[in-house]
């Protein structure tokens, strides 16, 4: 390394941290190293997709390495996150201690389970390709399963689905999985004409969509009703015991499925100082992404809470825009200090937010106005095949789109891993 030169560790290559190297690596002054454990970087929004069987996981993932070919001052080492050490300035990984001169974390989240055990033991969580490609096993085989099923309650319980939240990634597999009863089950599984109307919505709130509007609210749950979705609103899932998914009011769902979607918590940095963790576990930064009480240490994205900005005193919505702007500015920013300049303090631009409720339906909450049905759901796909990392992944991903769409007939439903079928709760589990 040249003595002029800054070695910048980056700590996860999702919205946040790839946003940040593809920008800062345009300045050969900066050496940086990638730090993941994946070797791939991929497209969250969609994994649901890839749940149902309906994009494979390769339409929304990026082999960080191939990403950064031809780039030798950008470097990628494969390993987890154990600690850091502000004052000597390294970071000790599941695979080696690395030295930096910045350091910038941008983990993300991880899912929150509220302190349920069961629910953390039994319930498959969305926030992974791993956990999508589990979840489209698992549905699979639970479909196989009713198909043999002699008694009516073992078949209900095999259809039945349950999803514990009902936000956009909620609202999402509900639509698509309602849409695959309707256009794909009842052809290949005649014995399950009913699939739909196993599906079920659980929601803490007294309505879907929270953070968007009343009229995006009322077209979700509108559109998910008449495919057949049975919702239920005001109400927590506080057990997954026996086989059953108990709710806050009494009621239980039998059920192998249940589908955690309910909250997320900041993934936990060890070697932080400690008032510099705050509500959720999100790191205070000051309005340049610095770290609290440290001088060489940023963060990024949902796993950060910035109160410097006055739209938002109170931190900004963990969003993919948020992550992706300030990925940006801090690349600019640690060229502005490279040359001697301020850093610009960040500053949000509210993009809009959309979800997708099922085919030719979807909401938009756009600055300028409220956008639904044909319009917002090709706006929808627009916006989100634009930030695909590769040119490659935007047209597969569009051919295979148009497709499915005109066929209602994906081509993906392969169980590839029976052997690691999710495992049920037992009487005996429930009693530990």
């Amino acid at each position: 390394m040249k003595d002029n030169t800054k070695h910048v560790i980056v700590i996860g290559g999702g919205f946040a941290g790839i946003n940040l190297i593809k920008h800062l690596g345009k300045d050969k002054r900066f050496i940086i190293t990638l730090v993941d454990r994946n070797n791939y970087h991929f497209f969250p929004p969609l994994i649901y997709q890839v749940a149902a069987a309906f994009i494979e996981p390769s339409n929304i993932s990026y082999p960080f390495r191939r990403l950064f070919q031809e780039k030798p001052h950008i470097r990628f080492h494969m390993g987890e996150l154990k600690r850091i050490d502000p004052r000597a300035r390294e970071v000790e990984t599941t695979t080696g201690t690395l030295s930096y001169d910045y350091l910038v974390l941008a983990m993300g989240t991880g899912t929150n389970y509220f302190g349920f055990e069961n629910i953390a033991k039994f319930a498959v969580p969305m926030k992974t390709l791993d956990d999508a490609m589990n979840l489209r096993n698992h549905i699979l085989l639970r479909m196989e399963c009713a198909v043999r099923a002699t008694d009516p309650a073992e078949r209900d319980k095999a259809l039945n689905i349950v999803i514990a939240g009902g936000g956009p990634t909620g609202v999402e597999l509900a639509g698509i999985l309602a849409e695959m009863g309707r256009e794909i089950v009842a052809k290949e599984y005649p014995e399950l004409t009913d699939f739909h109307a196993h599906l079920y919505l659980v929601n803490s709130a007294p309505v879907l969509l929270p953070p968007m509007s009343t009229k995006a609210q009322r077209e979700a749950y509108t559109v998910l009703k008449k495919l057949g979705a049975k919702i239920v609103l005001n109400t927590k899932v506080v057990d997954y015991a026996s086989g059953n998914v108990m709710l806050s009011s009494g009621e239980a769902i039998p059920t192998d499925t249940l589908i955690w979607t309910s909250g997320v918590v900041a993934v936990r940095v060890e070697g932080l100082p400690g008032d510099a963790v705050a509500r959720g576990g999100r790191i205070s930064v000051d309005a340049f992404n610095r770290v609290a009480h440290t001088e060489s240490v940023f963060a990024l994205g949902d796993q950060c809470v910035m109160t410097d900005d006055e739209n938002y005193p109170e931190g900004h919505p963990q969003v993919a825009q948020v992550a992706i702007q300030q990925g940006k500015l801090l690349a600019k920013n640690l060229s502005r200090m490279a040359d001697g300049k301020p850093m610009q303090p960040f500053m949000y631009r509210d993009k809009g937010t959309m979800a997708i409720i099922s085919k030719y339906r979807a909401v938009a909450d756009l600055p300028k106005g409220f956008l639904r049905g044909w319009i917002a759901w090709v706006s929808w796909l627009f916006v989100h095949i634009i930030p695909l990392i590769s040119f490659r992944n935007k047209v597969v991903l569009a051919t295979n789109w148009a497709w499915s769409f005109v066929t209602n007939d994906p081509t993906l439903r392969l169980i590839l891993r029976p052997s690691k079928e999710q495992k049920q709760p037992s009487t005996e589990d429930s009693k530990q």
